[in-house]
This record gives C-alpha cells, structure tokens and sequence, in this order.
C-alpha cells in the first residue's frame, strides 16, 4: 500500500533565485504569498488535519513532505522550527517519515547529519539535467558534479535518494536527456520524477517565449521523451514515481505553452503499452495470437484517450480474431500473448 503523503508547501523558500522554469506559486497550486504563513503552528494544524482525515492511515506509512522549496536553503533555525513541529507526531507514532526536497549544492555533511536527527530520511534532488550547457541556460547555478556529489554524499548517510529531471529546457535535445538519464543510471537513485519544462507566466521561460529565443516541446515530442526515460530507468530497477506536474485549477491558468496534460503519466503508459502490444502482434502471423493480457489496472492507459490505442491497433488489423483480456492477476505495465 503506498504512503500517505502530507504535504506542507513552502514554495520559492530557500532557493537563491528563480530558475529560468519556474514559478513555484503556479507550479503548487499556492497563491502569491502563501508561504509566508506556513508557521510551525500551521504544521502541526495541517498533519492533524490530515491524520483525522485518513481513516486507513493506521495501515499505512504517514510521511510529512516538504516541497516547493530547497528546505536545506533555509536557515537552520528556520529549518528547525518546521521540524521540531512534525516532531512530536513521530515520538507519537503517527507519522514515520519526513521527506523534502531541495538543490544539488545546498548538501554537505553538515546538512545531512542536522536533518538525521528528525527523522528526514527522503531526500529528491532538483538536479533537472546532467548536461552542463542546460544548467547555465537554465539558470541552475549548480553543476553537473554538484548534483553528482550530492546524491553520493546522501547515499552514504543512508537516506533514500530521489532525483527530479526535466526534459525540454533550453539548449536540450533528445540525445542530451538520454545522456543525463544514464548518467542518473550510474547513480543509482531510489527514485526518479520527470517533468517536461513548461512555459509558466512569470518566468524566464514566458520571456524566452514572448521574443521568440525558446520553442516548447510539443505534447507528442514530451511523451516521446519521457517515455524513452521511464524506459531506460525501468531496465536498470529505478522508479519512476511521477511524470508531469501534478494538474490544478492555478497551474492551468499560468501555463502559456509546453506540453502540458492533466495526464500527462498515463499518456507516456499509453504510449508505451501501444509498443509492446503492437510489437508482440506484428511478430505474429495472422490467427497466430488467440488473446492479449494486460493488468486490469492499466486497461485506462492502455485504451488511451478516446481509446485511440485501440483504435490504431485495429486500423493496422492487429486485433482481428485476438481475445483482450484485462486481468487482475497481470502484472502492471506487461503485455502477453497466447
């Protein structure tokens, strides 16, 4: 059973300056000015809150989740008054986990052991690429080896290591983000999100956009991409936990151009299911394969929007005389045939 997640948002807190992507306001569904109110008290008012709430949460793990921000950029006092307020929801039992995010180059030593002693044990790092010409045009102000170090540096000290990326910045390509995802492979990460980049009113990027010096992906490219990605991180046992921000009212009414989809992960789960499933009946001869599998859970991604997959299958007759089959006991994101 997944965790139950808590978030508490502190968005554009801590980070030295705003990356040429960003607006974390729309990016978290938070209006300007919203984070200024999270105060310790606001904490521990949103942890109960959710815990009241949850009524499976004594079967699962309770995580408190700090996002928007780079937590370690905080001050220290600033970060421990936020932490001394989940504090006594772990001595209670209540919560097990806390997890934030935060940049390559705010992780040292220091930081690590400061965040062991309350209970922090997840970790993801806003590392976006591992192509240097796409940090500087981004705006990152970090390295390649920075977030290289940093991941290593957490993994020593035992924490579990998530690592963000982006497809579509500026000065990226299709080989670029390849690339970055194999090195991501030779770090060995617990966890990976992917998020293709997103012209968002108020950042560097709707500038870019306004003068002409940067073209969005395309919605079909940004599947293609990240569908590529999750393919090479499955291979070699990486999650991928989240692709595409996660959809609001706020987020939607920012967003100028990029590939942007309330769905965007189950339309990269469509995509890929619509491969294997074509592949393994084109290899076929015809009357060759009586019944496809899938797991009941992906039947939604399978069909795709408007059941467009299915669609295409039977334009390429791939499905005359052929049983679907949606089956509980099927693995998820697997295909068979018999």
């Amino acid at each position: 059973m997944s965790p139950l997640v808590i978030p508490i948002f502190i968005a554009h807190q801590g980070c030295p300056h705003r990356c040429i992507f960003c607006d974390q306001y729309s990016i978290t569904g938070k209006t300007t000015g919203e984070e200024h109110q999270v105060t310790p008290a606001s904490v521990k008012k949103t942890i109960a809150d959710w815990l009241a709430h949850s009524q499976d949460r004594q079967k699962r793990q309770v995580q408190v989740a700090f996002y928007g921000g780079s937590f370690t950029g905080l001050p220290v006092a600033r970060q421990r008054e936020l932490l001394e307020a989940v504090k006594p929801f772990i001595e209670q039992g209540a919560v097990q986990k806390v997890r934030l995010s935060t940049r390559p180059d705010y992780v040292n030593q220091e930081s690590a052991s400061f965040l062991k002693e309350y209970s922090v044990e997840i970790i993801e790092l806003g590392v976006q690429s591992l192509d240097s010409e796409v940090l500087v045009a981004s705006g990152r102000g970090h390295t390649v080896q920075q977030s290289e170090k940093a991941v290593r540096l957490l993994q020593r000290n035992n924490f579990t290591v998530g690592v963000q990326l982006m497809c579509g910045l500026p000065g990226d390509s299709t080989v670029k983000i390849i690339n970055t995802a194999k090195r991501v492979v030779k770090l060995a990460p617990d966890f990976v999100r992917i998020y293709p980049a997103l012209v968002i009113k108020g950042s560097g990027l709707a500038r870019m956009y306004r003068d002409g010096s940067y073209k969005p992906m395309t919605l079909h490219k940004a599947v293609a991409q990240v569908s590529l990605l999750k393919a090479i991180f499955e291979r070699h046992q990486i999650r991928v936990i989240r692709m595409g921000l996660q959809p609001s009212e706020e987020l939607e009414k920012k967003v100028l151009d990029g590939p942007y989809h309330p769905a965007f992960g189950e339309l990269v789960a469509s995509r890929r299911l619509f491969k294997q499933t074509r592949q393994l009946l084109a290899g076929r001869q015809a009357g060759q394969v009586k019944r496809i599998s899938l797991a009941a859970a992906d039947e939604s991604a399978f069909r795709g929007p408007r059941n467009i997959s299915m669609k295409r299958l039977m334009n390429l007759g791939l499905l005359e005389g052929v049983e679907l089959v949606f089956d509980n006991n099927q693995p998820r994101n697997s295909v068979t045939v018999n």
